[in-house]
Protein backbone atom coordinates (compact mmCIF):
# COMPACT_ATOMS: atom_id res chain seq x y z
CA UNK A 1 0.00 0.00 0.00
CA UNK A 2 2.63 2.31 0.82
CA UNK A 3 4.39 2.35 -2.75
CA UNK A 4 0.77 3.32 -3.98
CA UNK A 5 0.88 6.56 -1.67
CA UNK A 6 4.23 7.12 -2.92
CA UNK A 7 3.87 7.15 -6.40
CA UNK A 8 0.18 9.24 -6.00
CA UNK A 9 2.36 11.75 -4.09
CA UNK A 10 4.66 11.98 -7.08
CA UNK A 11 2.03 11.93 -9.45
CA UNK A 12 0.29 15.28 -7.40
CA UNK A 13 3.73 17.30 -7.04
CA UNK A 14 4.22 16.71 -11.25
CA UNK A 15 0.55 18.16 -11.57
CA UNK A 16 0.98 20.96 -9.21
CA UNK A 17 4.47 21.66 -11.18
CA UNK A 18 2.69 21.52 -14.21
CA UNK A 19 -0.57 23.67 -13.57
CA UNK A 20 1.78 26.37 -12.19
CA UNK A 21 3.80 25.88 -15.37
CA UNK A 22 1.27 26.29 -17.24
CA UNK A 23 0.11 29.69 -15.62
CA UNK A 24 3.42 30.88 -15.37
CA UNK A 25 3.47 30.65 -19.46
CA UNK A 26 -0.06 32.04 -19.71
CA UNK A 27 0.60 34.71 -17.52
CA UNK A 28 4.06 35.48 -16.65
CA UNK A 29 4.06 35.94 -13.23
CA UNK A 30 7.53 35.15 -11.67
CA UNK A 31 5.89 33.77 -8.28
CA UNK A 32 4.21 31.16 -10.79
CA UNK A 33 7.11 30.25 -12.11
CA UNK A 34 8.89 29.84 -9.11
CA UNK A 35 6.29 27.62 -7.53
CA UNK A 36 6.30 25.53 -10.46
CA UNK A 37 10.18 25.14 -10.23
CA UNK A 38 9.69 24.35 -6.28
CA UNK A 39 6.98 21.45 -6.82
CA UNK A 40 9.22 20.06 -9.82
CA UNK A 41 11.92 19.59 -6.89
CA UNK A 42 9.27 18.03 -4.40
CA UNK A 43 8.15 15.51 -7.12
CA UNK A 44 11.82 14.32 -7.82
CA UNK A 45 12.23 14.62 -3.78
CA UNK A 46 8.97 12.12 -4.12
CA UNK A 47 10.41 10.03 -7.06
CA UNK A 48 13.60 9.22 -5.06
CA UNK A 49 11.38 8.01 -1.97
CA UNK A 50 9.50 5.92 -4.06
CA UNK A 51 12.64 4.72 -5.67
CA UNK A 52 13.79 4.64 -1.93
CA UNK A 53 11.79 2.69 -0.42
CA UNK A 54 10.23 0.48 -3.63
CA UNK A 55 12.54 0.08 -6.55
CA UNK A 56 15.64 -0.55 -4.53
CA UNK A 57 15.20 -0.78 -1.18
CA UNK A 58 18.36 -1.87 0.32
CA UNK A 59 20.12 1.39 -1.18
CA UNK A 60 20.02 4.92 1.17
CA UNK A 61 18.74 7.91 -0.57
CA UNK A 62 17.76 9.75 1.81
CA UNK A 63 20.45 12.09 1.51
CA UNK A 64 19.56 12.87 -2.50
CA UNK A 65 15.82 13.09 -1.27
CA UNK A 66 16.64 15.83 1.33
CA UNK A 67 19.01 17.74 -0.88
CA UNK A 68 16.02 17.70 -3.62
CA UNK A 69 13.88 19.05 -1.16
CA UNK A 70 15.78 21.39 1.25
CA UNK A 71 17.00 22.72 -2.61
CA UNK A 72 13.14 23.16 -3.95
CA UNK A 73 12.42 25.13 -0.64
CA UNK A 74 15.20 27.31 -0.79
CA UNK A 75 15.00 28.10 -4.25
CA UNK A 76 11.19 29.09 -3.29
CA UNK A 77 11.91 31.60 -0.15
CA UNK A 78 15.25 32.89 -1.93
CA UNK A 79 12.62 33.92 -5.01
CA UNK A 80 9.55 35.09 -2.56
CA UNK A 81 12.11 37.10 -1.07
CA UNK A 82 13.41 38.66 -3.95
CA UNK A 83 10.08 39.11 -5.18
CA UNK A 84 9.14 41.19 -2.24
CA UNK A 85 12.05 43.18 -2.83
CA UNK A 86 11.42 44.25 -6.08
CA UNK A 87 8.06 45.67 -5.32
CA UNK A 88 8.90 47.53 -2.18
Amino acid sequence: MGSVIYALCALTSLACAALLLRGYARHGERLLLLAGVCFCGLALNNLLVFSDFVVVPDVDLSLYRNLAAAASVLLFLLGLIWHTGDRG
